[in-house]
């Protein structure tokens, strides 16, 4: 009988008894490192997070069929939910959720949903004044196209 695999990729909390940190996310050091300052950096606690594993959907087969790889985590104190079904993986769901939450929680720091807020109000005006465009080209299509057949009629003809 083989022996069982290690499950390092799941252990939690980071830290292991000898002082090293364990592998969390199948990635590497660097970017769990990177991962762990971003989240220092915006004030992110891991307590701060509720994760929940749903099943996925779409390519992956029998295994995002069966197994609830998909990763649905939120940000309790800001209320910020992202939910993540990129890979087959679950443990590599969980680091693009974490990652995904946190670009999230950055644009919201930054202001960007304002920006984006501002562009899409941006476009509806524009495709407001391209419609009121568009009437008034199709009025004046009208009249060409009523003058025409006025010309058509029989000269005696008065309305």
């Amino acid at each position: 009988m083989a022996a069982p695999k290690s499950r390092s990729a799941r252990r939690w909390p980071a830290d292991r008894a000898d002082g090293k940190s364990a592998r969390v996310f199948p990635v590497s050091p660097e970017k769990q490192h990177a991962l762990a300052a971003r989240m220092r950096a915006l004030g992110v606690r891991e307590e701060d997070l509720e994760e929940h594993f749903v099943r996925s959907g779409g390519k992956g087969g029998q295994n995002v069929n069966k197994v609830s790889t998909c990763v649905v985590l939120r940000h309790r104190p800001s209320g910020v939910m992202v939910k993540c079904q990129r890979e087959r993986s679950q443990a590599l769901n969980r680091f693009l959720a974490r990652r995904d939450l946190l670009d999230k929680l950055e644009a919201r720091a930054r202001g960007v949903a304002d920006a984006a807020l501002a562009e899409r109000a941006r476009i509806r005006r524009q495709k407001r004044r391209r419609s009121r465009r568009a009437k008034e080209k199709l009025l004046a299509a009208k009249r060409a196209l009523s003058s025409k057949k006025a010309l058509r009629r029989a000269p005696g003809v008065d309305e």
